[in-house]
Formats: C-alpha cells, structure tokens, sequence
C-alpha cells in the first residue's frame, strides 16, 4: 500500500486545495491526488472574479429558447454538440425542468449567501497570510451595445435589489469615468461594486504551500484508478502511485467526478462545460476593474501584469480540443466594447472544463450509499467563487461538525440527489 490518510481528497483545484487546507488547520493529515497538476485545470485559466452579484444561473427562464437558437450558432456563447447520449439527454431535461421561476430563485439565494461568504474568507485569507494573489475589491461593470438589452437588464435590478444585491446604473458618460477605452457604440453599463477579482492559479498554489506547511501532502501526476469498498465503507482508492487507505474520502475532481463515481455505484448529473480565456500582456491597466461584455457573455480581467478575456460555454464531452472559430469570436467581441484592447501581446489560449449541474448548483455533502465518502464537485463556473467556503464545509463535514452554512438548499426538492446524499 501506497499510504494512509486521515482525509484523501480527490482533486487539487481550488475545491479540493481549499478542502486540504481547512482541514490541515485543523489538525487533519491530509493527502491530496490529482491526474494533473496543482490549480492545473480550472483553477489555471478561468475570469478569476468572485462575483456575489452574478448569481442568476444559466438555468433561468428563457434559458431553452436562447440555446436552441445559439445550438445552431458556432459562435455564440452557448454550444451544444448534438450526440447520441442518455446522460447528455438526461442532464438537458433536468435543466428544463430548473429554468423555472422558482428554482431559478432558490438558486439565487444559495449563491448569494455562498459567494458573500467566500468573498469573506479570500479577504481573510489574503489578510492573514499577506498571500499575493491580486485579491482586489474593485467591484465589476458589464457593459451593453444595445439599449434595450441594458433596459431589460435595469429591469432585472429588481430581482438582485431583494437579494441585497446593490448596483449602478450608468449612461455613456458615465462609462467613461471608470472605462476610458469603452467604444463610443455601448450604449450603457452597470456597476456592481461587491465582487472581487483575483488570479487564480497564484491563489490556488499559494494555498496549498500553506496547506503543506500545515502538514499536507499533494501527489500530481496522479491518477485514480478505482476504489475498493467494504461495509458501506471505501477502504481503498487505487492510484497509479499505488493504494492508499483514508478515514475520509473526499471526492472533488470536476468534470471527472461523474466519471469516478460511477466506479462506487453513484450517478452524478454533471456536464463538463468547455470554456476558453485568452491572456494578453497588460501591464496598464493593473489598476481597471474587470468587464462583463453583456451580449457576448464575455469577461475581461485585469491579473497583475496580464489581461484575461474569458467566456462561452461547449457542452461537448470530455473534449479537449480549441475550436479557432471560438476563440475568435471572444477576440471579435473584445473589440467591439473597447478600444485598442484586442491589439494586445498574446501569452496564451486555455481552455477547460467545468463541472456543470443542471441547476446551477454544486454538490456538496455526505454520500448516503458510502459513509466516509464526501462530495464536492459540480460548481461549473462558480469553482473560484465558491472553492473557500465549500473547503471550509468540507472540513466541517469530516469533522463531524455542523456546516456554517446550512446545506438544505442544496438538497431539497433535487429528487435526483435524493439516492446520491444524505439529508442535510
């Protein structure tokens, strides 16, 4: 046997890295695996905002009439790659059924409270450590072309203003004070004064050196192999470095998670969502606070030195492949919302998968068929904005102490969760 653990954890992405760390401050000997690198996956290349303002899922109405149209779009910034697949088939029905009033609202709420508590603890990691990460508190601005979309987005306010969201609304003129280089054809934007903006890949490893120095032992290049199981029990995970035994399971692989978990018997409704970013050299605009460009669903980020624009969303497997065409379309989009922006050095073209629910939702919680296996996965594009607090839950959860978040709404009325956790 390879090792022994009090807690191996699946997974060294911002979900798992941040498991490792509570639970190391606790005391906790900790083993994390991971098929890749530490932060090599989403943690690497993502928008890196943790925005507590942008909290209406994809899985909101209107959401199936806006796909079906972008499904024959190449370009637009939802793709679905027809294919005969039941748990493809399964996970868009499920969606339908959560791009309703209702559950678009329960979403909101979870979100909300989820991402205000993560924005807390970056500020208290950052504080504590001195960790140089970029952690900025400048807020964000989306920026809209066309009047009527920024008016159906003021509409929208509402909703946010009832989750104790606040905003601004801003014309042309006003764009310009905080956006020199806005194009002349945006019509308007809005202000989210709340979100933060940081790099991720610094964030992640400067956590896990923490984590380290607390006691944690990461092993890369590590994959899993499958696991053996006893008395409701999982006894073993089987690795390419060998077997390794643990008290606790902790299962944070995204877009893989699904797939591992099928090895125990659970079915997890996860879609890995493709995404891509573009960073370009920047050193000017270190102090500019990040950009939603509205109709193109596209991010602009500053990161210390570099600019990040980030943004669409395949749903086409574990598919790894850079369509040009897409990437082009996040280039194209750029400069029409700024000037002289796309111009920029070129240092590099990512992409990677999110593990997207059909909800919008995480999973996070205690398995009901295997006692000492915990799930954390399934937070599509949410991962960064949600990885400190679900660490933190995480550690509460091996710990056998109560959450400092409540999990029922991540439980309640998704019946398709109902057989794969324990109740909150």
């Amino acid at each position: 046997m390879a090792g022994r653990a009090d807690t191996l954890i699946v997974g060294a992405g911002c979900i798992g890295v941040c498991s490792a760390y509570f639970l190391a401050e606790k005391g906790a000997q900790v083993v994390v695996v991971d098929q890749g690198q530490i932060g090599g996956a989403c943690s690497y290349g993502n928008a890196g905002i943790v925005a507590p303002s942008h909290i209406v899922p994809l899985a909101a109405p209107g959401a199936l009439t806006r796909g079906i149209k972008w499904m024959f779009d190449p370009e637009s910034p939802l793709y679905i790659k027809a294919r005969s697949n039941w748990a493809l088939f399964s996970w868009l029905w499920r969606f339908g059924v959560a791009c309703r009033r209702a559950p678009m609202l329960k979403t909101m709420a979870v979100l909300r409270s989820w991402t205000r508590s993560s924005a807390a603890l970056y500020e208290e990691l950052g504080a504590t450590y001195g960790l140089n990460f970029s952690l900025k508190h400048k807020g964000s601005l989306a920026l809209y072309r066309s009047a009527a979309n920024l008016d159906a987005a003021i509409e929208e306010l509402q909703l946010l203003e009832e989750h104790g969201i606040p905003s601004k609304v801003l014309n042309y003129a006003g764009l310009r004070e905080i956006e020199p280089n806005v194009h002349r054809h945006v019509a308007g934007g809005i202000y989210f004064p709340e979100d933060l903006h940081l790099n991720p890949f610094q964030f992640v490893c400067q956590l896990a050196s923490h984590a380290r120095d607390k006691g944690a032992q990461f092993l890369t290049s590590t994959e899993v192999l499958g696991f053996e199981v006893s008395q409701g029990t999982v006894t073993k995970v089987r690795t390419t470095r060998g077997d390794f035994a643990a008290d606790h399971v902790v299962l944070a692989a995204g877009s893989w998670s699904s797939r591992l978990a099928e090895d125990l018997g659970l079915t997890l409704p996860i879609q890995p969502a493709k995404g891509y970013s573009i960073t370009v050299k920047s050193v000017e605009r270190d102090e500019s606070i990040p950009l939603l460009l509205s109709e193109r669903k596209v991010a602009v980020t500053p990161m210390g030195g570099v600019l990040r624009f980030a943004g669409t969303l395949e749903l086409t497997g574990l598919d790894f492949s850079i369509n040009q065409r897409r990437v082009r379309a996040i280039q194209r989009a750029v400069g029409e919302y700024l000037d002289g922006i796309d111009k920029c050095e070129l240092v590099e073209i990512w992409r990677g998968l999110r593990p997207l629910t059909p909800d919008g939702l995480p999973i996070v919680g205690r398995s009901r068929l295997w006692k000492n296996l915990i799930i954390a996965t399934g937070h599509g594009m949410q991962g960064l904005a949600l990885g400190p607090i679900t660490g933190k839950i995480v550690a509460q959860l091996v710990l056998n102490e109560t959450p400092c978040i409540d999990l029922a709404g991540l439980t309640q009325e998704r019946q398709w969760l109902a057989s794969q956790l324990l109740p909150a």
